[in-house]
């Protein structure tokens, strides 16, 4: 009943999986829900972890560069390596350094970001982290540029390259979102857990640094985008599946993906 065409003849050539072992794929996945899980947030915190600033941190009270080569140095300056998965890896320390209370938000801003945070180094971190977590904790791409478009000066690598962006893409696919935005029932927290202040150059720039306690819980469940073709004949009232030799595969692509795109599919609107 799902016969497809018979294999090529060219044994380089890839031979694609049929419904049943499509399927047959779709119901092992639902084996590796917490696999996923694990996936997921080294997705995320892979690109969070910071260490230590170094010793001998450029600052404006010993560079003799001019305003914007002195704070390019300060942001390209080198921060403490870390192991890849430190960010997943549990620990707890003998003993911590002194916790900064970071200053609390006093307004709401543009696209919902807590905001009124006072003119100090640890004000820009506490502005940075409310950033992070509005738009991490909602994981919603059109959110996402709306925060940057609202938080972000010109000049800037944009929208689209911010890494909080990218983070939010990277999470919806790997998570097997239905669309750029969170799908009901999975949920992601995100708390301030640590910061630094890498430099600063006057009171009116800094480069903060926050840790963020990222959190996602979610179903074990599968998805997968399947693409399928058939003829069909107007047959009296009705269409039919109609004769002849079964048309080309679709491709099969994940629904609202940038291959699902470029492969000819059109998005159905929701009723």
């Amino acid at each position: 009943m799902f016969r497809r065409p018979p294999r090529p003849t060219n044994s380089a050539e890839v031979v694609p999986l049929s419904r049943p072992q499509l399927l047959g794929v779709l119901a092992g996945l639902l084996l590796v829900g917490g696999v996923l899980l694990y996936g997921l947030g080294y997705t995320l915190v892979s690109s969070f972890s910071v260490g230590n600033a170094p010793d001998g941190l450029p600052s404006s009270t010993h560079m003799d560069a001019d305003p914007t080569q002195q704070r390019d140095l300060i942001a390209a300056a080198p921060m403490a390596t870390v192991a890849e998965d430190a960010g997943l890896t549990p620990g707890v320390a003998i003993a911590l350094p002194p916790a900064i209370r970071l200053p609390v938000a006093t307004t709401v801003g543009a696209s919902g970001v807590s905001s009124g945070f006072p003119r100090t180094p640890e004000g820009a971190a506490a502005q940075l982290a409310a950033i992070e977590v509005r738009v991490l904790s909602a994981m919603s791409l059109p959110l996402a540029t709306e925060v940057y478009r609202d938080w972000a000066m010109p000049g800037g690598v944009g929208a689209a390259d911010w890494s909080q962006t990218r983070n939010v893409q990277s999470f919806l696919t790997h998570a097997r979102q239905s669309s750029n935005q969170l799908d009901p029932g999975t949920l992601v927290s995100v708390t301030p857990a640590a910061l630094q202040i890498k430099g600063t150059d006057g009171p009116d720039w800094v480069v903060a640094c926050v840790l963020l306690d990222v959190r996602a819980a979610l179903k074990a469940e599968a998805r997968m985008g399947y693409g399928t073709c058939e003829r069909m004949q107007w047959t009296g009232d009705r269409w039919l599946i109609g004769p002849g030799a079964p048309p080309v595969l679709a491709p099969s692509t994940w629904p609202g993906s940038d291959a699902s795109v470029e492969a000819g599919w059109q998005p159905v609107a929701s009723n």
